[in-house]
């Protein structure tokens, strides 16, 4: 009993009011997210809790009982109006003897607290004289009913009864209070403690209050503004009530929308009085629009991870919840005991043997504070629980989990701004009770138009024409080209680079072809590398007329724009990506009918067989080239009706034979078969029908023979057999008159056939990389010849005669067994020393002469070249 008497003082001096205020207590930046209800119950929370403290005070330092005996009625007058006291001593020394003295009291203490010492030192109790004798003369004589209990069993009679004849609630009640209390305001801010949702509101906290204060979002509102308002279009228009010297160059009714400045819509000054410009509100620094740009990115990511669950939601409407079931819990135990609370109360303590009574009729001093304080808070727990009842409703009524930006659509130009779900509405709703233009300006950095013209006017801002003209060089075609690289956009200042000729621009998602690439007279190819571009209609009808080679690298067909299939003067087509759909069956490729002048298309893809519509261009196509990923190709008929193709590449198709297709294609000049699984070649006699192949290139396969058919190909002038798996060479490879290139390296040839000096019109061979020991001096009757690799062989010696390749002028004999080199070498008046691959220590065998002449002609060509 002793324990929870004491607990209450321990509370109180454990805490103070300002530390069990603290509970609560949020951040200052969460009050965005505190609606008027949740601020109301704080603030009736706090009054709660002033109330209960202060009811533990009194109750600590004045709750007390008065109780006095109820006298029976056959009680002796002597026995209830005296009260015997032994002394110890006496009892000592005297034995059995007793000694009494007898005091009457005229009232019973009155406090249930014990007494100081000095108060009982006034009771002297004389030894020797009785009570009549030591009266002072002068004091009345005492009245009323006489007990006779001491001043100690008072203490001990109002102790007991004040824990047996008090109710429990009594005594209790504003630790209680204290506890409800703290309960409350722990349920009303536990959404913004828990885990789970206390980082989602922190990082939305941060978010919002950035957006708010973002100068992007400020000009972005008042820009729109400034449209919708009447007074805008009048300045636009150019009204009498602008200054005289002010004009617009454009015309009425067509204001630039995607101009971000003045200066851009063409505003111009009078020389007649000069004035100062006043600066576009849509530029901001580089500082502030980096910012703002973080802030677009943080919003787009945020979105993402929170309106997948519902959370927050959830977590808001069970402390709701919680609150009204206490609210109701409070309310229903306490209204029962309100009647309970009385001043007089009857006491039986069931002590009769140590005080002689059995009955006590004691008073409750606090008794009337408490039922007071007792009824406001009840007043109070009724106030709060209205405001739960009223936040349920608010809550279950309206559909807080989606929330929709129409009003804010409606009035700004942000027609694009998505409406949100889940926690995020439920956040966002939130925010509107505490002020709507949180949501407003939040909105702005939803919308992809408000994103792109961040992009767009910073982007403009950072390149300029004159930092666009430095990244201008000239490419291997000696055209004037410029690439971009991971942009936001396409600077307006591009366009205004009117002798550009090449325009790249990779990784620029937002890409925008703006009407005034028509001031790019000179631009004739456009390469897009993961960048689909979008073309105004004016851009493209000068595109359509102008452009003659278009490069698109994309992930997936359908990223090409469709506009491209509508160039109708385009030349040359590079397609570069996935051309496959899901199923791995369909080409993703549009019509190419409107393609009507198109003569190359090149396709680097994983196709498996080829597009069925590549036969719309079939009148017109003169090259095509398919470079596979090694994704077996396995359809070819479409090639059957390419009759003007002049030039096949099919590369890296993990063909094993030449397809039949091929032998269709009567106005075929050149093939080219790199990089595949071929390992015979005897359908090459069927080449003797393709009356105009000059070129066969079968490189980086797995050929192991030349069939003799070989010679049937009478027309072939190259023939690029490198990187096979070749041992030798068939002479009938040597009966083919106007062969001038042929190149056999990286094989394992061991022999050259002597057959070799048939080849009048031989002008290059290359047989680097094999087993050759010995060099035929057949090979020198070709005397045409100006490349001639033997490199990486086993040569041991050169003959001399290779004196008589007078229009030699690169010869590679790195890599062999030579210790010498022949002095005819001097006789190849074309031969440099840079076209002269071999060892130093064998070029110092040269004679000097010869060693000097070629280095001197080589200087004096040099310096006859600069």
């Amino acid at each position: 009993m002793y324990y929870f008497t004491c607990l209450p003082v321990l509370l109180i001096r454990m805490f103070t009011l300002t530390e069990v205020a603290s509970l609560n207590e949020v951040q200052p930046t969460y009050r965005i997210l505190k609606p008027w209800w949740d601020v109301f119950m704080d603030y009736l929370g706090i009054v709660m809790l002033m109330l209960a403290i202060f009811s533990g005070t009194m109750q600590l330092t004045k709750d007390q009982v008065a109780c006095l005996p109820i006298v029976e009625s056959g009680e002796e007058t002597s026995k209830s109006n005296t009260f015997t006291v032994q002394r110890p001593s006496e009892s000592a020394t005297t034995g059995n003897a007793v000694n009494v003295n007898r005091v009457t009291l005229a009232a019973a203490p009155l406090s249930s607290k014990d007494q100081p010492d000095s108060i009982v030192r006034e009771f002297h109790l004389s030894q020797s004289v009785s009570v009549k004798e030591d009266k002072i003369p002068g004091q009345p004589l005492a009245t009323g009913v006489k007990t006779n209990l001491d001043f100690q069993q008072y203490v001990f009679v109002n102790q007991m009864c004040y824990h047996v004849a008090l109710p429990w609630y009594s005594k209790y009640f504003p630790y209680l209070a204290l506890i409800h209390t703290i309960v409350l305001m722990v349920s009303s801010n536990f959404w913004f403690k828990y885990p789970k949702t206390s980082s989602k509101i922190e990082h939305f906290v941060s978010i919002l209050g950035k957006c708010f204060e973002s100068p992007w979002t400020t000009k972005a509102l008042s820009e729109t503004a400034c449209e919708d308002s009447e007074e805008n279009k009048q300045r636009l228009t150019g009204a009498p009530s602008l200054p005289k010297h002010f004009s617009m160059s454009s015309e009425e009714g067509s204001p630039n929308q995607s101009a971000p400045v003045l200066t851009k819509a063409g505003v111009k000054f009078s020389t007649e009085k000069p004035i100062i410009e006043v600066p576009s509100m849509t530029i901001l620094d580089k500082k502030d629009g980096e910012q703002a740009k973080a802030l677009f990115e943080k919003v787009r990511k945020f979105r993402a991870h929170v309106e997948d669950s519902d959370m927050i939601y959830k977590l808001y409407v069970a402390q709701t919840i919680i609150k009204t079931v206490k609210f109701i819990l409070i309310l229903c135990y306490t209204l029962t005991f309100v009647a309970s609370i009385n001043f007089d109360h009857r006491c039986e303590p069931n002590i009769k043997h140590l005080t002689g009574y059995a009955s006590f009729h004691c008073t409750h001093n606090m008794a009337y504070m408490l039922k007071k304080l007792l009824v406001s808070y009840i007043s109070l727990i009724c106030v709060y629980g209205l405001v739960c009842i009223y936040t349920l409703c608010w809550l279950f009524w309206r559909p807080l989990k989606e929330y929709s930006f129409e009003k804010v659509r409606e009035e700004s130009s942000f027609s694009d701004i998505p409406d949100v779900k889940n926690d995020f509405a439920f956040l966002l709703h939130m925010v509107d009770q505490y002020d709507q233009l949180y949501s407003k300006r939040f909105g702005v950095f939803l919308s992809e138009v408000s994103e792109n013209k961040l992009r767009e006017i910073s982007l403009n801002h950072e390149w300029t024409f004159e930092k666009l003209r430095q990244h201008v060089t000239r490419n291997s075609q000696d055209k004037l080209e410029l690439h971009l690289f991971m942009l936001s956009g396409v600077p307006d200042a591009v366009f205004d680079l009117t002798d550009l000729e090449v325009l790249k621009l990779e990784l620029i998602p937002e890409a925008r072809i703006t009407a005034k690439v028509s001031q790019m007279t000179n631009i004739q190819e456009l390469h897009f590398y993961h960048c689909p571009a979008k073309v105004e209609q004016t851009a493209f009808s000068f595109l359509r007329d102008h452009l003659r080679c278009l490069h698109v690298k994309f992930t997936d067909v359908a990223e090409i724009p469709t506009w491209v299939y509508l160039l109708k003067n385009l030349k040359e087509l590079y397609l570069v990506g996935n051309l496959n759909s899901e199923n791995n069956k369909m080409i993703g490729l549009e019509s190419l009918r409107d393609l009507r002048n198109l003569k190359i298309l090149h396709l680097k893809s994983n196709l498996t067989k080829i597009p069925s519509n590549i036969t719309d261009l079939s009148p017109h196509l003169t090259r095509l080239v398919v470079h596979n990923d090694g994704t077996k190709l396995l359809v070819l008929n479409s090639l059957k009706k390419m009759m003007n193709l002049a030039e096949l590449e099919l590369h890296n198709c993990e063909l094993e034979r030449i397809p039949h297709a091929i032998f269709s294609l009567t106005n075929l000049q050149e093939l080219d078969l790199k990089s595949n699984n071929i390992r015979t070649i005897e359908e090459v006699i069927s080449f003797q029908h393709l009356k105009r192949l000059i070129c066969l290139k079968l490189w980086h396969n797995k050929i192991i023979t030349i069939p003799l058919s070989i010679s049937y190909v009478k027309n072939l002038e190259s023939l690029y057999l490198s990187h096979n798996k070749l041992e030798s060479l068939p002479s009938s490879l040597f009966s083919l008159p106007k062969l001038r290139y042929l190149d056999v390296s990286h094989n394992s040839i061991v022999v050259i056939p002597l057959e070799v000096g048939f080849l009048q019109n031989l002008q290059h061979f290359a047989i680097s990389s094999n087993k050759i020991e010995v060099v035929p001096k057949q090979l020198f009757k070709c005397t045409k010849l100006k490349t001639l690799c033997l490199g990486q062989n086993s040569i041991s010696s050169l003959p001399e005669k290779i004196g008589q390749l007078v229009h030699l002028t690169h010869l590679e004999l790195k890599g062999n067994c030579l210790d010498r080199l022949p002095v005819q070498l001097g006789q190849c008046r074309f031969l440099r020393k840079n076209g002269l691959i071999v060892e130093d220590h064998l070029f110092d065998t040269l004679p000097l002469e010869v060693r000097e002449g070629i280095s001197q002609e080589s200087s004096v060509s040099f310096g006859n070249g600069v």
